[in-house]
């Protein structure tokens, strides 16, 4: 009752406004003020450690959870180790190995080319748990520990250590000295599941090293070390994100004014309903940006759903003077010296590599449609239909009454289209070698089901074509092109209109003016707060012009791009493209089929439509023949 006494006098003096003495607090209060900005759950204190671990050199980072987290973590590795005068130090708030000074003695604080630098992690983990670190380094005959119990440092004594060199870090009760942090906690089983998450995001950063993790005692993630390189980075990300990751991941290998892009980006049919599995990394430090997501939306606006999100994991690798890692003590967030070429870079590097895809489509397609599949099983048809075939064999037609010879069904019987013979290839006599259609990409057409669908054969399988959703795509990329070469048409407003924003906003939206003119929109100043607006692109017909240019106005706050015409533009190109193009239920001819599958072998993006569905389903022979019992 005193204490609270206490708190309620000193909350009445500080609501009042009365003059309180000012006070140094002590090192252990402030140890555990930083400690709830580095250490904010269970999962902070494992990312904090590891990153440690590989500042040190380890080839090998073995995690052990109990209770979330809150119970134990034990973190060991197989790196330089420390020495026993390093013990202390590293216990001691901003002491590290991580910063030196300069030839005039200071300490460059944007050159940061290691994970941790801040010498708050240790001393802020000791402050608010029981922290115990035993280490041997390399080359030294005995180890030795020390221990931190909510701040109070022991003295380093000989201890016990497994190998040769390294470190194992094990912290107990977590947030113990601060009850409070507790409550704020949530399920262990919540806490594990990002724990395993931070880990996965460290593992994918650093391909050469082996990670494990055990969770109370369960074997979790075991990640055995993969060649440095592409190769090796597409395995580790195969282990995480899975096999359909890694067989519809397009390589990305961009460069930019000294800015590397690489990584993998999956194809836009392969997608899900969040952004969990998109991983982002800055020079091989796991971030979180807006930056960057929105990069990634605006590189796939036109082959996704505004509620879909595609699988990536891209990694950036610059000067580290061009960008500022020391914006939060937690290290997840960066900004960038120059945000638009960072973006442009993302945005291009994705664009381009999606398009040289081409019709690409995802292998998880077919997977989901082979899921789905079931053979007939031949039930006792109750009579003939009036088409002649049965339908009671679970869409295995069984025909009544067979016919003497089959009938030729358009487009099944007849010789594709655009048969070429191979460049340079011909047979004994100077006769040109015919090339036969089943080798095209797409295949050849055989057959159109139900007026919508067309069938084609290829070598080794079959696709499945939605004519419609395929030719939308066609007709939208056409329109894209033809509106890149010609500019955008704009139309006059016969009254201009008169938008009142933010004063930053107007003269934010005022400075971009040239820039939003080549997108058919003409703005000018109007008064303190205000823009003129007197053109807006023709495509867009009768549209909301105050909406349109608040959304432009945030999109310039956020991301320094005008994304909101853009993707309005492009929604326009597509609902006009939906309604130009081949409409299921429409006959087509043979030579239409063929010249539509050829179209889609060299147009970007065609594996799927607007929206992010595919525009075909491939079938192996292997697959196929699964089906029927044949394998």
């Amino acid at each position: 009752m005193k204490h609270l006494r206490g708190l309620e006098s000193s909350y009445s003096a500080a609501k009042l406004g009365l003059a309180m003495p000012i006070r140094r607090l002590p090192t252990e209060t402030v140890n555990r003020i930083a400690a709830g900005e580095v250490v904010e759950r269970p999962a902070s204190a494992v990312k904090e450690l590891v990153e440690n671990a590989l500042d040190a050199g380890a080839r090998h980072v073995d995690v052990q959870v109990d209770g979330g987290g809150l119970s134990r973590i034990l973190v060991a590795d197989d790196g330089a180790g420390l020495s026993p005068e390093d013990l202390p130090l590293a216990v001691e708030r901003h002491a590290t190995s991580k910063l030196g000074p300069d030839a005039r003695g200071d300490y460059d604080l944007l050159n940061i080319f290691t994970l941790g630098f801040r010498g708050e992690a240790l001393p802020s983990i000791g402050s608010v748990a029981r922290l115990s670190i035993a280490s041997r380094a390399r080359g030294a005959a005995e180890a030795h520990i020390i221990r931190v119990e909510g701040g109070m440092v022991t003295q380093v004594t000989p201890a016990a250590f497994p190998g040769p060199h390294g470190a194992r870090v094990e912290v107990r009760d977590l947030f113990y000295a601060t009850p409070a942090r507790l409550k704020f906690m949530k399920s262990e089983r919540t806490e594990s599941h990002a724990i395993v998450e931070e880990l996965k995001r460290q593992a994918m950063a650093h391909e050469d090293v082996a990670f494990s993790l055990d969770i109370d005692g369960r074997r979790t993630l075991r990640l055995p070390a993969e060649a440095k390189g592409p190769d090796g980075r597409l395995a580790r990300l195969s282990a995480i994100m899975g096999r359909d990751f890694s067989d519809n991941a397009l390589a990305i290998d961009q460069v930019r004014d000294g800015i590397t892009l690489s990584g993998f980006a999956g194809l836009p049919t392969l997608n899900r309903g969040n952004a969990a599995h998109q991983y982002l990394f800055v020079n091989g430090r796991p971030v979180r940006d807006r930056l960057l997501q929105g990069a990634l939306r605006g590189a796939y606006a036109d082959v996704l759903a505004r509620d879909r999100h595609p699988q990536v994991a891209l990694y950036l690798d610059l000067d580290p003077g061009q960008v500022d890692v020391n914006v939060h003590p937690a290290k997840a967030e960066v900004r960038f010296r120059d945000p638009a070429l960072v973006r442009g870079l993302i945005v291009g590097g994705l664009r381009h590599t999606l398009a040289g895809a081409g019709h690409r489509a995802s292998t998880s397609v077919a997977d989901e449609v082979l899921s789905h599949a079931r053979p007939g099983f031949g039930f006792t048809p109750q009579g003939p239909s009036p088409r002649g075939f049965s339908t009671y064999a679970m869409g295995g037609w069984q025909p009544v009454v067979a016919p003497e010879r089959a009938p030729d069904l358009p487009g099944l019987n007849t010789v594709s289209a655009r048969a070429e013979p191979v460049p340079g290839g011909f047979a004994e006599g100077d006769a040109p070698t015919p090339f036969d259609p089943v080798d095209f990409p797409l295949g050849a057409a055989r057959a159109q089901v139900h007026e919508t669908y067309i069938v084609a054969q290829t070598r080794d399988g079959m696709i499945l074509v939605d004519q419609h959703a395929a030719h939308e795509r066609l007709v939208y990329e056409r329109m894209k092109t033809e509106m890149a070469r010609g500019g955008v048409s704009r139309q006059v407003l016969l009254l201009p209109e008169v938008v009142e924003l933010d004063p930053s906003d107007a003269e934010r939206m005022a400075d971009r003016a040239e820039d939003l003119a080549t997108l058919g929109l003409i703005v000018e100043p109007f008064g303190p707060g205000a823009l003129l607006v007197r053109e807006t692109p023709a495509l867009l017909g009768e549209t909301d012009i105050r909406g349109l240019i608040l959304d432009i106005a945030d999109d310039l706050v956020e991301n320094d791009q005008a994304l909101a015409l853009k993707e309005r533009l492009e929604e326009v190109c597509s609902t006009m493209a939906c309604h130009g193009s081949v409409r299921a239920g429409r006959r087509l001819t043979a030579a239409e089929m063929n010249a539509l599958l050829r179209e889609m072998e060299v147009t970007p993006n065609s594996g799927q439509c607007n929206h992010g569905r595919p525009t075909y389903v491939e079938l192996k022979l292997a697959d196929i023949e699964r089906l029927f019992g044949r394998r």
